[in-house]
């Protein structure tokens, strides 16, 4: 129950102090210079720590920083991400254990967070070289992260300190975009092909045909494994249905992946002549349970077809090229990489900028008459 009481000043001044008293609960002691001020504050706190909202003075004092973070390794790492992203994620919540750790929750501030993102900005990675603002970012997607479990789930937080953007971010760079032209591709596919590792030229085509991510490509099989793979993505060729269903892509979902053309056409080659000891597509011939190693005839092929600065990854870039100057929208492209929003694929935009103006041109030819002279 509230219990209000009229408080003087030496200096005559009247103010009011209110004390909630619930059982279960520490007591919530405030004082207001009115006695509406007063009642309105005792109503709404009563209410809310009846309720379990008032966690700034429940939850929120009772549990520190490390709290969360340490919950969050134990009940949230196993759970939602692969042993890939586990490792990629562990010394970060480290990091931001060691720079927040002692606080308790009710505690944590905007500001906090701001200075611990300029400390990063001078923060120097393993190779030496400072902390790229990309870096900063995915410590901050972390962390945001565990936040989300405090605020939503736990019920240690009302409110997230990093909500609405409150910390300006350090401005990324622009992404990367290579991708063959027409007389590389030319020259990289026929260097594939005369590979001395039969396996390149399949999956260089399959690659520039789906925009697959390496890891997904790696991972194919003729039919599901009792045991996937828990690091990577992974796939079923599915040739009734020329498709391809991947498994524990990066977005988390599943996508279905169209086979045509060439690509199909290599892949129903390999059906016929797979080997009977894995259901990989693509098996290491010393490790047949093991993807493949390509790297070497990989370099051997961009070195005779004299293509420079490219990686694997770029055919990805490539595919996604091709596409935009094809007239697919950002949208399909997106579908088509597997993105859930169109961030990531908006340094394809001008591209597509020939598309564009016709769809903009042939809308106006429908709904303008134009009268010469």
């Amino acid at each position: 129950m509230a219990n209000i009481r009229k408080r003087i000043t030496k200096t005559g001044e009247v103010y009011y102090t209110v004390q909630i008293r619930l059982k279960g609960y520490d007591p919530q002691t405030e004082s207001f210079g009115r006695l509406t001020d007063a009642r309105k504050w005792a109503q709404l706190t009563e209410a809310a720590i009846k309720e379990g909202r008032h966690f700034k003075t429940t939850e929120a004092k009772k549990h520190t920083f490390a709290d969360a973070i340490d919950r969050y390794c134990s009940d949230v790492l196993p759970v939602k991400f692969t042993t890939k992203e586990q490792r990629n994620r562990r010394p970060i919540l480290v990091w931001w254990r060691e720079a927040l750790g002692v606080h308790v929750m009710a505690d944590l501030s905007s500001p906090m967070f701001a200075q611990c993102r300029d400390t990063l900005l001078k923060k120097t990675s393993k190779t030496g070289k400072p902390f790229s603002a990309d870096s900063v970012k995915k410590y901050f997607g972390v962390i945001q992260n565990v936040l989300k479990y405090a605020v939503n789930e736990w019920h240690w937080l009302e409110q997230s300190p990093l909500r609405d953007k409150r910390i300006e971010m350090p401005e990324l760079p622009a992404g990367r975009i290579r991708f063959l032209d027409d007389d590389e591709r030319k020259r990289l596919t026929a260097a594939c092909k005369e590979s001395a590792n039969p396996l390149l030229y399949p999956a260089f085509i399959l690659a520039l045909s789906t925009g697959m991510r390496q890891g997904e490509l790696m991972n194919l099989y003729w039919k599901a494994p009792a045991n996937p793979p828990t690091e990577t993505a992974w796939g079923v060729v599915h040739l009734e249905q020329n498709a391809i269903l991947l498994h524990g892509t990066k977005n988390g979902e599943r996508r279905r992946v169209p086979l045509t053309g060439l690509a199909l056409q290599l892949v129903k080659e390999l059906s016929r002549v797979r080997r009977i000891d894995t259901q990989l597509l693509f098996p290491s011939p010393e490790c047949p349970l093991q993807p493949i190693e390509l790297k070497k005839a990989w370099l051997t092929a961009l070195k005779v077809a004299e293509v420079d600065n490219f990686r694997w990854h770029d055919i990805r870039h490539t595919t996604a090229s091709y596409l935009a100057m094809n007239g697919a929208s950002l949208a399909e492209i997106a579908e088509v990489l597997g993105h859930k929003t169109l961030a990531m694929v908006k340094r394809y935009a001008h591209l597509s900028d020939g598309h564009v103006s016709n769809v903009v041109a042939s809308m106006n030819a429908k709904i303008f008459v134009v009268c010469d002279g």
